[in-house]
């Protein structure tokens, strides 16, 4: 059973940055693939930035973060980055990581089974 554990969230100014991370519990084999969510409270969980499980590691990215996030993942597939540059109040969220092992690259819920708690970021103005 595959556990994730997101860390990294806060509080930051508009214009600053922060560096989420997702740590892989349980995991047992290669060909992870990976995704970074958000939701805010009343409105739909939105797929940002997803990394395939192939060797190269394929991206995919919503227009939303597109140029301003970058997703990647550590050789050994323990530890997924979301790093977040230029934050905007817009970018305020709950964040969360996602994996499975079969799909391709998507930035759709229901294309994951497995699911963080979550983590917090705050963009103020």
């Amino acid at each position: 059973q595959v556990r994730l554990v997101e860390s990294g969230g806060g509080s930051v100014q508009a214009g600053g940055s922060l560096r989420l991370s997702c740590a892989v519990y349980g995991y047992t084999y290669s060909g992870l693939r990976m995704a970074w969510f958000r939701q805010v409270i009343g409105k739909e969980r939105e797929g940002i930035a997803a990394v395939d499980s192939d060797r190269g590691g394929s991206t995919l990215y919503a227009d939303s973060v597109k140029g301003r996030f970058t997703i990647s993942k550590d050789n050994a597939e323990t530890t997924l980055y979301l790093q977040m540059n230029s934050l905007k109040p817009e970018d305020t969220a709950m964040y969360f990581c996602a994996a499975d092992y079969t799909g391709g690259l998507r930035l759709e819920t229901w294309s994951y089974k497995y699911w963080g708690q979550g983590t917090q970021v705050t963009v103020s103005s």
